[in-house]
């Protein structure tokens, strides 16, 4: 909503053509993972650039609705929950490819952290009230997004300088990498630790809050009809996200199983 209550339609659009784009990046997992079709394409470079698109923009949304959010705290409380039930799924229904630390958990943490602090520390009971400017905010947040962007392979990046982190804390006790969990939910990803779906805290929290800061630099143009762009099918789509996305690899996996090969 703007100051005058008016919703930003335009971010409904965007999010629902993300929505548009995930389901057919999934529709192709599917097909080439289950059903094992041949898409030597798929895998390559420009199939990277396609994924990380939609997860930027679904993050960056994220980040900036918490503006909005009138209760932040439930409502990040019940997109982890729906990571949770995610992960329970994958591990009865594709136990091969199941959903550890997936996008949904990501998010629904980022929502919680964040949410505690507006919650608590921006609250005129406590004298620790720091507020950033959104310049300011936007630049550390994103140089710290670059920086631990490759913290999931054992180092950091500043710039065209590369920084190997300890060797430690990234070996787990068991070859499934299923030890140290809290390590991997943080960014520390464990040997021999896989996930269809892995969104570790760093370096993604840090593409949220570019989000979060990226409001109050736009927020002066709130008023004007670039962000009131309404297409209906695409913003309801948008204002619906959590539970189609919740539905539609169920949906995906039935019609993957009815297309010959």
């Amino acid at each position: 909503m703007t100051s005058k209550g008016k919703r930003l339609e335009t971010i409904d659009t965007i999010r629902g053509i993300t929505m548009i784009s995930m389901i057919i990046y999934h529709l192709c997992w599917d097909l080439k993972f289950i059903k094992g079709f041949s898409m030597p394409w798929y895998g390559t470079f420009g199939t990277y650039l396609w994924q990380q698109s939609i997860c930027w923009t679904f993050i960056i949304i994220s980040g900036f609705c918490m503006h909005f959010a009138r209760q932040p705290l439930r409502n990040g409380a019940i997109v982890f929950l729906c990571g949770f039930i995610v992960t329970c799924i994958t591990l009865l229904a594709l136990p091969e490819s199941p959903v550890y630390f997936g996008v949904l958990t990501m998010l629904g943490s980022s929502m919680l952290f964040l949410g505690c602090y507006l919650h608590f520390f921006r609250s005129e009971k406590f004298s620790l009230n720091i507020k950033i400017e959104p310049l300011l905010g936007l630049v550390i947040f994103t140089l710290l997004f670059a920086a631990t962007k490759s913290i999931n392979s054992g180092y950091l990046s500043l710039g065209a300088l590369k920084i190997g982190l300890p060797e430690s804390l990234y070996t787990g006790g068991q070859s499934d990498g299923l030890s140290n969990m809290h390590l991997t939910y943080l960014g520390f990803m464990q040997n021999g630790f896989y996930s269809s779906d892995y969104f570790s805290l760093m370096p993604w929290f840090f593409l949220f809050m570019v989000g979060y800061f990226l409001y109050g630099l736009l927020e002066k143009y709130f008023e004007t009809g670039i962000f009131h762009v309404d297409i209906k099918p695409l913003s309801w789509l948008g204002k619906h996200s959590l539970i189609v996305y919740m539905i539609h690899q169920p949906i995906l996996y039935g019609v993957t199983m009815l297309i010959g090969k």
